[in-house]
């Protein structure tokens, strides 16, 4: 390959690498800059250690070839204490202090967990309200339905800036993963089950959002746009919906959750009673044996799982 080619390849890789913009290290949402400061400093400890070896390794080599004579050769040297007490003791420290942050981060970061605050050095208020979302993963789109709004969208999220949000996430046949990298990490989302997200989105924009786990044909079809806004322009654009918008009933609902692909975004005016329970239930027909509410009730000493289906007692041993 001549001079000119591999010039030209190493500029074109500049040029596009140049236009790249990577969202998981400048996030919009406080629970992901956390989570990016937690990439950081994982990165940073892990090469205090990595990059001291390779550097000594090449050092090393360097210094004992063959070529240099006043290079001392013991060939009867086999320990030095010193060397064993930096060996030891360095990568020690780092996974204890990998540990404590782990441990630390696995708390704080919980997605379960009621946010704390707004951003660094803003703590939460007193008075904030979250905004509740119900998110159904289904055959391959995303079903958002606000109860407090009374509207649901297909493909399509909004929220205020600044506001908390609890995501309630469950799916209708696989199991797939709920992602908007600029808010928070990757939840699952399981059918007869429901996960959460407390997140909050501290910039305005529209962001991706998309299925991260692998779900079936229409898989890469699963996207949808995140836009956050204004508490007005939240509201200008739940009106929005309301006057754009047909009724979801659960007759079309369950026309909804058959299989499609590539769906452009739609909305709700309306959404029937009780529906997203039935959802998570799999009580759309309330005769369906798999209708979970059919469960018996627990009996003592059992507790309920997250869709209210009895599980037993754990045992001890």
């Amino acid at each position: 390959m001549s001079m000119k080619v591999s010039r030209g390849l190493l500029l074109a890789v500049v040029i596009l690498l140049a236009g790249c913009q990577s969202v998981l290290m400048s996030p919009s949402g406080d629970l992901a800059v956390q989570q990016r400061n937690l990439i950081i400093t994982s990165t940073v400890l892990m090469l205090l250690i990595i990059v001291p070896v390779i550097v000594l390794t090449l050092v090393f080599a360097w210094h004992f070839r063959a070529s240099n004579k006043k290079a001392t050769y013991d060939p009867e040297w086999e320990h030095s204490t010193i060397l064993e007490l930096l060996i030891w003791s360095a990568p020690l420290l780092i996974i204890i202090a990998l540990g404590a942050i782990t441990w630390v981060s696995t708390h704080k970061l919980d997605p379960y967990r009621p946010l704390d605050r707004l951003a660094a050095g803003r703590p939460m208020p007193a008075d904030a309200r979250p905004l509740t979302v119900n998110v159904v993963a289904l055959d391959w789109k995303w079903l958002f339905i606000y109860p407090e709004q009374g509207i649901a969208t297909v493909n399509e999220l909004a929220a205020p800036v600044d506001r908390p949000i609890k995501f309630k996430i469950t799916a209708t046949s696989v199991m797939n993963s709920f992602f908007i990298p600029a808010l928070a990490g990757q939840i699952y989302a399981m059918p007869g089950m429901e996960t959460k997200l407390q997140a909050v989105l501290n910039k305005p924009g529209d962001f991706q959002g998309f299925s991260a786990n692998y779900s079936g044909h229409g898989f890469s079809g699963m996207h949808f746009v995140f836009h956050g806004m204004s508490e007005d322009g939240f509201a200008q654009w739940v009106q929005q919906a309301k006057a754009n918008g047909s009724d979801l009933s659960r007759e079309v609902y369950v026309k909804l959750a058959e299989p499609s692909e590539n769906e452009p975004p739609r909305y709700y005016a309306t959404v029937a009673p009780g529906l997203y329970q039935a959802i998570l239930t799999r009580c759309l027909d309330p005769d369906s044996p798999s209708c979970m509410t059919h469960t018996r009730p627990a009996r003592s000493g059992e507790s309920t799982g997250m869709a209210g289906m009895p599980m037993p007692a754990a045992e001890s041993h």
